[in-house]
């Protein structure tokens, strides 16, 4: 679901000329869906070749402890564009274009960050993958965003049609619209069209630019797959295809940047490029060296590639294990556009750890994660991870026991020690009951009557 991030961000600190015609740089962010931690060839991937994604890492700097807010698509989602848990925000699982199935709705009192960006001047652009709800009052354009070109509901069961169980989501603004070609082209084509739109006016932009792939259907354009099986000739069907669609993806992102620099606003922009979870397992995705994948609370379902491309702010080349989550990308381009946040969000700034600042708060804070599922199996019930320091709970489904791992010991998480680690393993079941608790409050789903 959710794959990819990238964010383009310039502080509000730096000089005048550096800041461009407004005082405010641009953010754009680039989200992709169910990318995994070991698919890129910057993250180790020998099979796959994803230059211009490697070219931003190269350009900037890689968190190598970058997690998403959840291992599915919608909450992750709901904490990047609200700066706080999913659950605190009625998104604690997948909003589905089905009411029956369907386990969230986002809160009406959240404020998303477009809206807030819009405050201080911004104009606000979204293309791509909206999947926060097809109500009107949750639509991108009732929510913050000035434009918005791209699909309103969950995922396609097809790239070329664009539809969902027969419905054709493609939006834009409020408008239905037919859309011919491959949904990464059209996104691509469209988030272009944005940023040379806004390039001639003086108002810094938001764009952000969620791609649906390599979220499935594993579809990519035929001459892509042609091109991996001749160069991986040992290289199976199944991932042939989804090295394609994500090389695909790649090449897509890679005109974004380019028409960046071309429109001269690359140089005022912060890019931040992360996944909204981990790579699906049975469809050929590689998480790295990670246990489990996709919809997992191990490591391969929530840890994600992630970098941050300022020029000339940001050191080229630059890594940090600092662990932080979707939802501190919120309060750092708040802090970046100057928007003094006044209202209540889990979210941290990481901003000081980008500019390598003496300045970043230490993040010592308990951090959870949760899904909520429905289906023949799940039958709406919930299950969570949570993490102070190196120790992590794992709540893995709502079937399964709690287990207790040491990160730094064993970051595969092979070694349930919950055993003999009580005090730690009771310290943090209390926090997650507590957070339950507060979670409790919050309405997410409404009436099917």
């Amino acid at each position: 679901m959710p794959v990819l991030l990238v964010l383009v961000i310039l502080a509000g600190t730096v000089s005048g000329e550096a800041q461009g015609r407004s005082g405010r740089p641009n953010v754009l962010m680039i989200l992709v869906d169910d990318l995994g931690y070991g698919d890129l060839s910057c993250y180790g991937a020998e099979d796959l070749r994803s230059p211009n994604i490697d070219s931003l890492v190269s350009q900037g700097m890689r968190l190598d402890n970058f997690y998403a807010n959840c291992p599915v698509c919608s909450p992750t989602r709901a904490s990047l564009l609200t700066g706080r848990y999913p659950d605190l925000v009625g998104v604690p699982g997948v909003i589905r274009t089905y009411a029956e199935d369907n386990w969230g709705y986002l809160s009406q009192d959240a404020r998303l960050l477009p809206s807030v960006l819009r405050k201080v001047g911004y104009n606000t652009g979204m293309v791509g993958k909206w999947h926060l709800g097809l109500d009107r009052e949750n639509s991108p354009l009732n929510r913050g965003f000035d434009h918005f070109k791209g699909f309103l509901g969950d995922m396609m069961d097809d790239y070329y049609t664009h539809r969902r169980h027969g419905i054709n989501y493609m939006r834009e603004g409020d408008r239905v619209i037919r859309a011919e070609g491959h949904a990464t082209d059209l996104f691509t084509d469209w988030a272009i069209e944005y940023i040379r739109q806004c390039s001639a006016e003086e108002a810094p932009f938001f764009l952000y630019l969620a791609y649906n792939a390599p979220h499935t259907p594993i579809q990519p354009p035929e001459e892509w797959v042609e091109k991996v099986k001749a160069r991986e000739r040992d290289i199976s069907d199944r991932r042939a295809r989804l090295v394609a669609l994500i090389e695909h993806l790649d090449h897509g992102i890679g005109r974004v940047i380019d028409e960046l620099k071309d429109s001269g606003e690359f140089e005022n922009t912060l890019t931040i490029f992360t996944s909204d979870n981990g790579g699906q397992l049975n469809v050929g995705a590689n998480c790295g060296n990670l246990r489990g994948g996709k919809q997992d609370m191990f490591e391969g379902g929530i840890r994600v590639p992630m970098c941050a491309v300022w020029p000339e702010r940001i050191r080229a080349g630059s890594r940090s294990p600092l662990v932080a989550l979707t939802m501190d990308l919120y309060p750092t381009i708040c802090e970046v556009a100057s928007y003094p946040i006044q209202h209540r969000i889990e979210g941290m700034s990481i901003l000081p750890t980008l500019l390598e600042s003496e300045n970043q708060t230490e993040l010592i804070r308990t951090l959870f994660w949760v899904r909520r599922e429905g289906n023949n199996r799940y039958q709406g019930q919930d299950h969570y991870a949570v993490r102070q320091g190196p120790w992590k709970l794992v709540h893995n489904n709502p079937y399964s026991p709690l287990e207790l791992y040491n990160l730094d010991a064993d970051p595969l998480e092979s070694t349930d020690v919950s055993g003999e680690n009580r005090q730690v393993f009771n310290l943090l079941t209390r926090q997650l009951r507590l957070q339950i608790q507060r979670a409790g409050a919050v309405p997410w789903q409404k009436s099917l009557e």
